[in-house]
């Protein structure tokens, strides 16, 4: 109840946003409104790409075209390609003059990408899945044309090393209209993805923010609270066995969080792959597409983290499992709370939320730490055990700077031993599986958090391992290729990674984030940077 009482009144921001030219949000998803027409089109694989329908835009009021479809499709010779192409407008990416220039530095190269995967929002076609933001953003690139929630904060690291001051700002404040629009950030800002959110690191951006002079960190604090009201939801009725949500209480009464999606029919930007994922499984399909949509929202879509049987995504079993880096997420994320509260003269929130993240602390040191092998694992609470499989997640206690310097020396012991590869830090030590986010395949994001994860407690020269390692082989695929792409094979080589859904992609928003802020370094680049390396925004 005390919780409650310092939560009640949520205190407004300290800054605004001009909403007044947002269009308004339509939030029915594409398989809500064309029903029986979207199920056969991505059952009948129209388009290559599930991704595509659900992008489309409509040529006319949707209920015309669903009438229509259901007066045409049992006529003979009824052509259903035809009848998109017809009456729906392909989105098609906007070309650009860029051209890769052979004598740009690796630096430089991004720099120039920047305004390419720039979009600005000032015509919102209208009742596509699209959700309009209030200011400009930066998409990954390639297939994925729309704002990321996780991906944006390591993409925000390589346009603060870049100078891109008002575009940083530009950004915080399109954060801060979605959570206070929609109660969280979505996976995307896609009608689609709206069930569901990802990795919760607005309270690392809102940090960003501060460091690089956008606003203070305490103007987001309504916005945080917001974010930690839709994580937590239900968790002070939860019972010792109980779940609800992303939300699950332990034997000793102890709560952790798992991902979750509110659906549990197909994700419509992948329905077919996820329809037949779950005919290949025994358990019930509601329950797969569930998993899958939970999947998705770690980030990590997909990985034998979450599979019983790492060969087979038909036993993806995700909201059984408790995940590390959630769970540091959300200690960072009530930690810094706790601060800014304080700071703001609210002390009995303050406290309430210093209360919430040592219990948090308490229940991960019990439930996610193995004195026995060293490291952090996840938790399968339906088992009452811990997983066996080692991740790159183990790392992400010590960056957010909750583990102890015991803690943090042996998890760099084990990371030196077993995840280290010639191209970095390993995502999984599972190979063959399939899935991307398992061997051989590195991610920035997984890089940028072991580095400066290992950094906090002194470990520097594996962290300086694990950079050359990365920026090696991005390097290497620059050099032959002249682009950046989404996820990198892990040793010294031009082999493209593959597994997953979709082809590699180009572009790629957090690789360029990452790989710039981590040659920041370099003196013959001081003139793409503002004073000191921070955007100040006067």
């Amino acid at each position: 109840m005390e919780l409650q009482r310092a939560m009640t009144d949520t205190p407004s921001s300290d800054f605004d946003y001009d909403t007044r030219a947002v269009s308004a949000a339509d939030t029915l998803t594409p398989a809500d409104r064309y029903q029986e027409l979207f199920v056969a089109v991505q059952m009948q694989r129209v388009f290559a790409d599930s991704k595509t329908f659900v992008d489309c835009a409509p040529r006319q009021h949707p209920e015309r075209i669903l009438e229509a479809y259901r007066a045409q499709n049992s006529e003979p010779g009824f052509d259903l390609r035809g009848f998109v192409l017809k009456h729906f407008e392909i989105y098609q990416r906007q070309p650009t003059e860029f051209v890769a220039n052979p004598d740009d530095t690796l630096a430089e190269h991004i720099d120039r990408l920047w305004p390419v995967l720039t979009r600005h929002p000032r015509q919102h076609p209208e009742f596509s899945s699209l959700l309009p933001l209030p200011h400009d953003y930066v998409v990954p690139g390639g297939r994925f044309t729309e704002l990321y929630y996780w991906d944006s904060y390591f993409t925000m690291l390589g346009l603060d090393e870049s100078g891109h001051c008002e575009l940083l700002r530009a950004m915080a404040d399109n954060f801060a209209y979605l959570i206070d629009t929609y109660g969280h950030v979505p996976n995307g800002n896609r009608s689609y993805y709206l069930s569901r959110s990802q990795p919760p690191v607005f309270a690392l951006m809102a940090d960003l923010f501060e460091e690089t002079g956008v606003h203070p960190a305490s103007a987001y604090l309504p916005q945080l609270r917001k974010e930690h009201a839709f994580w937590t939801d239900g968790d002070d009725q939860l019972r010792p066995g109980e779940v609800h949500r992303r939300c699950v209480c332990l034997a000793d009464g102890s709560v952790l969080n798992r991902y979750w999606d509110e659906r549990d029919t197909p994700r419509e930007e992948s329905y077919l792959e996820d329809v037949e994922t779950a005919r290949s499984s025994s358990r019930p399909a509601h329950e797969v597409y569930r998993d899958l949509r939970a999947g998705a929202e770690s980030g990590w879509d997909f990985s034998s983290r979450w599979l019983a049987d790492p060969q087979r995504l038909s036993s993806i079993r995700t909201t059984q499992i408790i995940p590390v880096d959630l769970n540091s997420f959300l200690y960072n994320l009530e930690r810094q709370i706790a601060r800014l509260s304080h700071a703001k003269g609210q002390h009995d929130c303050a406290e309430a939320f210093d209360r919430r993240a040592k219990k948090r602390l308490a229940a991960i040191d019990h439930y996610l730490w193995s004195e026995q092998h060293g490291a952090y694992f996840d938790y399968d609470w339906c088992l009452a055990q811990p997983r066996e499989n080692l991740t790159a997640a183990t790392l992400t206690p010590l960056f957010v700077r909750h583990a102890s310097a015991e803690q943090a020396a042996r998890v760099a012991g084990v990371v030196r031993e077993r995840l280290l590869a010639p191209g970095g830090l390993s995502t999984t030590e599972v190979s063959g599986s399939g899935e991307q986010w398992d061997r051989p395949n590195g991610w920035a994001p997984l890089q940028w958090m072991g580095i400066r994860g290992l950094q906090h407690y002194g470990h520097d020269a594996l962290a300086l391992q694990i950079e050359e390692r990365w920026l090696k082989i991005i390097s290497l695929l620059f050099e032959s290729e002249s682009k950046l792409v989404e996820k990198y094979v892990l040793r010294p080589c031009t082999e493209h990674a593959g597994g997953g859904e979709y082809p590699l992609q180009d572009g790629f928003g957090w690789t360029n984030g990452v790989t710039r802020k981590l040659m920041q370094a370099d003196p013959t680049h001081e003139a793409h940077r503002c004073r000191a390396g921070r955007c100040r925004v006067e």
